[in-house]
């Protein structure tokens, strides 16, 4: 779950404002305003706040307690685990940079399956490509990176139809493949750099991706059903 991240990261990625606006705008595109959502690996409830606030029903799923005491001071509903939730019940489960972190990826999918209703979605975004595992990983405890796929196929042997999946931020790939050859040791995020290249950079990169994102980038960005 998002406790691998730490708080101070989770803080720090809060100022990536284009990088934030685009994750809720992928959520926001696979969702109705009757729907039931859940925020799987909700972190300190960053996405779930800007969903929430666009009259959407948003249920919290953080395993960390220090993280959901914030998620329900800042007034969401929210549990420690997905057993809380009624099997079958739930719209569209999504889960932002989450699975790299989780050993047994495949199972935690298997019971997301269960929670949601026969023609629900599940919404995934995770790091892509294990040659640019970094310092930077393995500070906020990534445990792997995807290709398009190995989550395809780990999607489908969980036992869910994708609907769409591509590669996302195709200058983030270059990005993260010069911090790995170029970058410090120690994994931790540069604040300065992190939002140069959100306000100047991310936007192109968007924009390079029209191009690009059968073929690579810095995430995979998925959506599948339950059948």
């Amino acid at each position: 779950m998002s406790e691998y991240t730490g708080l101070e990261n989770l803080e720090v990625m809060a100022d990536a404002e284009n990088y934030n606006r685009f994750l809720v705008s992928l959520i926001q595109n696979e969702a109705r305003l009757d729907e039931q959502l859940v925020d799987f690996g909700a972190g300190i409830g960053t996405f779930a706040k800007a969903i929430s606030s666009g009259g959407f029903k948003v249920h919290c799923v953080e395993s960390d307690n220090r993280q959901l005491t914030r998620i329900v001071e800042a007034g969401l509903t929210a549990s420690p685990d997905l057993s809380s939730l009624v099997d079958r019940s739930v719209d569209l489960l999504y889960t932002l940079n989450v699975l790299e972190h989780i050993e047994d990826d495949v199972t935690t999918l298997k019971v997301c399956l269960v929670k949601i209703k026969p023609g629900g979605r599940l919404l995934i975004y995770v790091p892509a490509f294990q040659m640019l595992y970094s310092s930077m990983d393995k500070k906020v405890g990534h445990i792997r990176r995807y290709t398009r796929a190995e989550l395809c196929k780990k999607v489908c042997d969980a036992g869910f139809d994708v609907i769409k999946s591509e590669y996302v931020d195709s200058a983030g790939f270059v990005a993260s493949l010069l911090f790995k050859i170029f970058g410090n040791d120690d994994g931790s995020i540069n604040k300065r750099a992190l939002i140069v290249y959100d306000r100047y950079l991310f936007p192109l990169s968007r924009v390079c991706d029209t191009i690009f994102n059968r073929l690579f980038g810095k995430n995979v960005f998925l959506v599948a059903r339950r059948p």
